[in-house]
């Protein structure tokens, strides 16, 4: 019998899907699944990693409560959650935490820049030594009793989600392969959102279709070469862990998170 809160395998053998549809958001999946170094996968429907959660339907209330999300971890700017709006606690009572892990968006002119991988791996590396406390905290929380089912996010689901994301499977021990492909699937949900920014921002429609080419690319290589300066930086990522503190958290996570195939 699964646990609580675990998707069991379809009946015909098949696995949870990892994409969920939601009207109010374009880039909501499960990081369940995966499978870790020494054979153990991750429970499904135990954590979700997210775009913006400030446009959800009634029917998006609905089935986050049918989900039985405890946490939602916010990564945005102070700025952006002020100006779009944070999650609507009032219709899906959570444990909502707040956790900007930039202060400042990049600036305009740095944003051709972003098309290039090597330049994004550089800046989620910076992610990570400037966003410590933030990252550390995280962890925190997700390690604490009765913190899952949790869902975390930025406005994008892409950059700042894909590096906790990253981490998060790195310490579990889920191999470096996957953590790209898992990186790599939110290209899919990338024109949606598109759709999503130039319908909530119609004033400004040029001026995100200009940028929309360097925000929304996703670049596989830009993850392999994040991964590849964490371990340049850390030693391998036990040392990252250790650097943040954060090891009996990534622990207490392993349990609540952790079952046999």
């Amino acid at each position: 019998m699964s646990s609580p809160g675990i998707a069991p395998l379809h009946s015909d053998g098949s696995e949870p899907s990892r994409t969920l549809p939601f009207d109010g958001c374009t880039n909501f999946r499960d990081l369940g699944g995966y499978r870790t170094a020494d054979g153990l996968q991750i429970g499904w429907r135990r954590l979700f990693r997210a775009d913006g959660l400030h446009r959800l339907s009634e029917s998006d209330h609905r089935r986050l409560i049918e989900l039985g999300v405890a946490t939602v971890i916010d990564l945005r700017t102070v700025d952006e959650a002020a100006r779009r709006g944070r999650f609507p606690v009032e219709q899906v009572p959570v444990r909502y935490v707040d956790l900007p892990l930039t202060d400042v968006l990049p600036p305009t002119e740095e944003l051709p820049s972003w098309r290039e991988a090597s330049f994004v791996a550089t800046r989620y590396a910076r992610m990570v030594a400037e966003g410590a406390p933030a990252l550390t905290r995280a962890f925190e929380v997700l390690g604490s009793v009765d913190a899952l089912p949790a869902v975390f996010h930025c406005s994008a689901g892409k950059d700042r989600t894909g590096v906790l994301s990253a981490l998060i499977l790195a310490f579990l021990g889920v191999s470096d392969e996957v953590i790209v492909e898992d990186y790599a699937l939110s290209a899919a949900a990338m024109a949606d959102l598109l759709e999503h920014l130039k319908a909530e921002y119609p004033d400004s429609a040029e001026q995100v279709e200009q940028h929309a080419p360097a925000i929304l690319r996703v670049m596989p290589d830009t993850m392999e070469q994040f991964l590849a300066l964490v371990r340049a930086g850390y030693g391998n990522y036990q040392g990252l862990a250790d650097s943040l503190g954060v090891a009996g958290a990534v622990e207490r996570l392993r349990q609540a998170l952790l079952v046999t195939p």
